[in-house]
């Protein structure tokens, strides 16, 4: 969520800078006013001389120390092609794995820098972490049995056949990154950075607030994002081209985690624990993809894959039950 920047933005701007405001011919081209404009670049501009990057990002209070080699350093061979391959997938993934997405989000949304940086779910961290328990599915999964979850999940579509190219692609990318990192489930800077508990139950009220304040310009009142040229500029936080109610963001500890290290781009730890959470419930209050897990019914669904207080699915908000939108729909 950001006044400026985007949830993770496209490839050509997630590492843009807010002081030259540098999304102002994208916002015009999404049909905001030039006032509108004009209040974006003047909330950059009234905005504290930024601090180093290494100092503002995601990776402070992560301790990590460890980092991935340059995209310079990308070997001109065969080998070297595929890590290509799997850093495009990471940028946009519905071009480069499109027979797998069924909505308009990136890997890049919710591993920013293109899984680069600490404390926003860096690969690096996650490959040396395989094979690893789940209680998500009760099974230790492979690294690649991991990246399939992701698609069928935070990209509402289906996964990858294991030693696919997709897949063979997003691994070669993600251990030539932790080159050198030892193997080690701690591995600091892994997943986001823990978030203090709220002082207050996280509120719909409040979090909706936040979202006007800080994230509609570029996710839109709807929260489905928006799009130029057919696009995606600022990708959807709800609706049916976002997550499904199985994806990680489903838990609002987990987004609120997210977004308090994340967001606005540019400005980590800019909100408040407290708005992180409300923002986060927010977001999760509203409706979006079945869980392709689904059981029959909303009921069944969620005592079998949702009994957390982190879960709104199946809960009752605004008069009408989250989740109660039938089955999936075929892949």
């Amino acid at each position: 969520m950001t006044t400026s920047f985007s949830f993770a933005a496209r490839p050509s701007l997630y590492g843009a800078s807010r002081a030259a405001c540098t999304f102002k011919r994208s916002l015009l081209a999404l049909g905001l006013t030039a006032a509108g404009v004009m209040a974006t670049c003047a909330h950059a501009a009234d905005a504290p001389s930024p601090a180093p990057k290494s100092q503002i990002n995601a990776a402070v209070g992560t301790g990590a120390k460890f980092t991935p080699p340059s995209e310079s350093a990308i070997p001109d061979d065969e080998f070297g092609k595929m890590i290509k391959l799997g850093r495009d997938i990471m940028l946009d993934t519905p071009k480069y794995a499109k027979a797998y997405v069924g909505n308009t989000l990136s890997c890049v949304n919710c591993h920013t820098d293109a899984g680069r940086m600490a404390g926003s779910a860096p690969l690096w961290a996650a490959y040396v972490s395989y094979p690893a328990y789940r209680a998500k599915n009760k099974k230790v999964n492979t690294f690649e049995e991991r990246l399939q979850g992701c698609f069928m999940y935070s990209q509402n579509g289906k996964a990858p056949p294991l030693g696919s190219e997709t897949l063979v692609a997003l691994q070669s990318y993600s251990y030539w990154m932790a080159k050198g990192l030892p193997l080690d489930e701690k591995t600091a800077g892994r997943g986001y950075p823990n978030l203090p508990e709220p002082a207050q139950a996280p509120d719909y009220v409040r979090g909706q607030k936040v979202y006007e304040a800080k994230c509609i310009v570029c996710h839109a009142a709807n929260g489905e994002g928006q799009y130029v040229n057919g696009e995606t500029v600022f990708p959807p936080l709800w609706g049916a081209k976002s997550f499904n109610w199985g994806a990680g963001m489903g838990s609002y500890k987990n987004a609120a985690k997210f977004i308090y290290a994340n967001m606005p781009y540019g400005m980590s730890y800019s909100l408040t624990p407290q708005e992180a959470w409300d923002v986060a419930y927010f977001m999760d209050a509203q409706e979006r993809p079945q869980d392709p897990r689904w059981k029959g019914s909303v009921a069944a669904t969620r005592a079998k894959f949702h009994d957390s207080k982190f879960s709104l699915y199946g809960a009752k908000v605004n008069g009408k039950v989250l989740g109660d939108i039938g089955p999936p729909k075929a892949r």
